[in-house]
């Protein structure tokens, strides 16, 4: 079975980037029938915040990614130990004394001498007594991982095609800190095995962690997932951009973004599909495919996003809307005014239009004159705007924007909007006609 997690840390709200790389975990096991699993990396403790756990459950939600399980990895903290103790024994990982200090002086030398600012590997050439005394004088160690260099680090990534990494061009990374605290990589390894994960998509800001988590798969004695590393997001511009950090599921609903909107465009952005307003979710997990994905960074552009929300709205039914519309308005409204928004917040502004007041408008005396005809001329029956519409062309001889405008200027408040046989019959008979009246003068 095909398991695939997203595994953020609460230490601030879903953005965008996060947003997507959920989406496409889900996508890929939806498509495959599998499970998409949700991992809360909250061992840093004094980072994490309950506030955000909460806040990325409810993001999650609120577009559809609902996860077959969920794990915190606070609360598996025996299991990283009974991992790193076995390393231990093994010799895979060790304790390392530099300070930050000394690590950046390392950096800066080797950077000198032309030599990649990788870790020397200095705390391997330590003797016991050397430990003894670092450790005697109150110097808690810090601990890394040890990469194997005659052990070739390839895969062959479900985006990328094949990886290559020289392991001796990579540091030993640290996995626990000296407070005993745990970094990323070893526990989100132990957690992929332990849970079953079979495939991990993220972006190719990952590339060279994959590379160190395959040796800790195969040090821990597991068959490594299957990992695609997807081009990451920037602005419209080309360029990677600040605000798309800023830019969460917060920040959409207050501006009447729909979850369907951001699920549509981030489904396909950096891929050969194309972006279209599609509700169905069956549609988008069936074609989605990471043979589709490209290498060029992938753009995301607000503009598109609000093209986007706008078709998803004209395609919403009153029963996916009606307990975010006004008081007493119903189907035949919806249906009516649907087509006019961008956003299903604006169906308030003409459910006003229909409820009343409007405007009075400024007419030219003519326009006065034949706004009192239509007053006299209005009759109800089951297309109350084309009887009236075609007998004021017959009295009048008006005809295209001479005809309607005035017409629907006095009736609405307004230039433009919704199809005027839709909208008279919400206004009513009685106060269309005062309406006309009104604005005869």
């Amino acid at each position: 079975m095909t398991i695939t997690r997203f595994a953020p840390s609460p230490t601030g709200l879903l953005h965008v980037g996060n947003i997507r790389t959920a989406l496409h975990n889900w996508l890929l096991a939806r498509k495959a029938g599998g499970r998409f699993l949700l991992r809360i990396d909250d061992t840093d403790a004094e980072r994490s915040e309950e506030r955000f756990v909460e806040a990325i459950r409810d993001d999650l939600a609120w577009l559809g990614l609902e996860p077959d399980a969920a794990e915190r990895q606070s609360e598996r903290l025996v299991h990283y130990e009974a991992a790193f103790d076995r390393l231990k024994a093994s010799g895979r990982v060790y304790p390392a004394y530099e300070t930050a200090q000394e690590l950046e002086l390392k950096r800066k030398i080797r950077l000198g001498r032309g030599l990649p600012p990788i870790y020397d590997r200095g705390a391997l050439e330590l003797s016991d007594a050397d430990r003894a005394a670092k450790e005697a004088e109150g110097i808690a160690p810090h601990w890394r991982f040890k990469l194997d260099h005659a052990e070739p680090i390839e895969w062959i990534d479900g985006i990328r095609g094949p990886q290559h990494f020289e392991a001796a061009q990579l540091s030993d990374p640290v996995v626990r800190r000296a407070d005993g605290s745990w970094l990323y990589m070893l526990p989100s390894a132990i957690d992929d095995i332990e849970m079953g994960v079979t495939d991990v998509l993220r972006g190719e800001d990952h590339v060279s962690n994959t590379a160190v988590q395959i040796q800790m798969f195969t040090a821990l004695g597991a068959q490594p997932p299957r990992f695609a590393h997807e081009a990451l997001l920037v602005g419209a511009e080309g360029k990677l951009s600040k605000r798309l950090g800023s830019l969460g599921c917060d920040a959409f609903r207050e501006r009447g973004i729909e979850p369907e909107a951001i699920v549509a465009l981030l489904a396909r952005l950096g891929t050969s599909l194309p972006v279209e307003p599609i509700a169905d979710r069956a549609v988008l997990i069936e074609t989605f495919d990471l043979a589709a994905f490209g290498r060029a960074p992938a753009r995301f552009d607000e503009a598109e996003l609000e093209r986007l929300n706008a078709a998803i709205v004209h395609q919403l039914d009153y029963a996916e809307v009606a307990d975010r519309l006004p008081t007493g308005m119903g189907e035949e409204a919806w249906l009516a005014i649907r087509p006019n928004l961008a956003h299903v917040g604006e169906a308030a502004d003409w459910w006003q239009v229909v409820t009343g007041p409007v405007e009075v408008p400024e007419l030219t005396e003519e326009d006065r004159a034949y706004v009192a005809e239509a007053a006299e001329a209005l009759t109800w029956g089951e297309d109350p705007w084309h009887s009236l519409t075609g007998a004021l062309k017959a009295a009048t001889g008006r005809k295209g924007k001479a005809l309607f405008q005035p017409l629907r200027l006095a009736l609405t408040g307004r230039p433009s909007g919704p199809e005027m046989a839709a909208l008279l019959p919400l206004i009513g008979e009685q106060e269309a006609r005062a309406r006309l009246v009104r604005a005869a003068g």
